[in-house]
């Protein structure tokens, strides 16, 4: 007994011993690790740096070149001016808003004077001024959340179970969301208020659409009367139950009785003030879908009449080619010692 505590003693010395070595070097090996990624990007850091020390004159002429090119056409250019319009497009014409703006864009690109003349009934020199049209989305990640909560209350369980929301986020568009921005550049900055209506007008006059908003607005003011009706009798027999209730309750006041149904008549007056609650609720909603559908295309701030100048060194030409440059001629060095370095390596 006594020889073998010492042997048992030994073993396990040694594979706790086994164990720590094993566990150090596992910790030698992250730390390694570790120090190699800093290494290679402290190396990668200075190899930046004696790269631009070795070749900062050639840079630095390409960059002088850039920016006096630049100073020149942003001398001979004329100013330009931007101004934005928000809208809220709805019963799907987002798509339609969309493709009118891409076609008045692709008529600048073009430079159809003409086209733009007849489009928004502006003078030759003010449809010539017109330089750029975009539109975008305002990105609210609450659109989205909104949209998936409506498509759960429309769809049954089972489409819903094998519908996740990331999924549906995935295929949630640029046209889904709530609210659009439109932008336009031109040289004048007084021929803004001029484009917003017939942008407008352009989707609103479509037919179809037409036609859905009046449909839409149809079915919300018949339900808007019915709630309001349900709203009145509710009311009405709520009145009729307090009556009731008080005459029972002169008729306890003359004698004793024991009340059976008290526990009923007070389910009944909470069924009458949640039926109230749910009505007044849904009013809610309906006086929202009212306001915001009243129109195919809710105008949430027209162009301004004067639009601001755009401004700004990251806009500037001079800037921009200067940059541009310098990242060009740095391009053409890395080539060049790409070059060298397939030529040496056949060797």
């Amino acid at each position: 007994m006594s020889t073998n505590q010492p042997t048992n003693k030994n073993e396990e010395e040694v594979d706790l011993g086994s164990l720590f070595i094993i566990i150090g070097r596992g910790f030698s090996k992250l730390f390694n690790f570790i120090g190699n990624i800093f290494k290679g990007i402290f190396h990668a850091f200075i190899s930046i740096l004696i790269f631009i020390k070795e070749n900062i004159v050639k840079i630095g002429i390409a960059a002088v070149v850039g920016f006096s090119i630049g100073a020149f056409f942003q001398v001979k250019s004329q100013d330009k001016y931007e101004s934005e319009m928000l809208v809220q497009p709805n019963f799907k014409s987002a798509s339609q808003l969309y493709n009118n703006i891409n076609y008045y864009n692709d008529l600048v690109k073009q430079k159809d004077t003409s086209g733009i003349q007849n489009t928004f009934k502006l003078s030759k020199p003010e449809a010539a001024s017109l330089k750029k049209f975009t539109i975008e989305p305002i990105v609210n990640e609450n659109d989205i959340i909104n949209s998936y909560n409506d498509f759960i209350l429309d769809v049954d369980t089972t489409t819903v179970k094998s519908y996740t929301f990331d999924e549906f986020k995935a295929s949630f568009t640029n046209l889904d969301y709530k609210i659009h921005r439109i932008k336009v550049i031109a040289e004048k900055n007084n021929v803004f208020s001029k484009l917003d209506e017939v942008i407008i007008s352009s989707v609103i006059n479509n037919k179809y659409f037409k036609r859905v908003k009046e449909l839409t607005n149809e079915n919300l003011n018949r339900t808007d009367s019915i709630y309001r009706q349900n709203l009145a009798q509710l009311d009405s027999l709520r009145k009729v139950y307090m009556q009731v209730m008080v005459e029972e309750a002169k008729k306890q006041s003359t004698g004793t009785s024991i009340d059976l149904g008290g526990q009923k008549r007070t389910t009944k007056e909470l069924e009458l003030f949640d039926s109230n609650r749910r009505i007044n609720s849904d009013l809610e909603e309906i006086v929202t879908d009212k306001s915001e559908k009243y129109e195919v295309i809710n105008v949430i701030s027209n162009f301004q009449p004067i639009g601001s100048e755009i401004k700004g060194v990251t806009k500037n030409k001079a800037f921009q080619l200067a940059l541009l440059g310098a990242l060009g001629m740095i391009f053409i060095l890395l080539l060049l010692r790409v070059n060298s370095y397939l030529n040496n390596y056949k060797k």
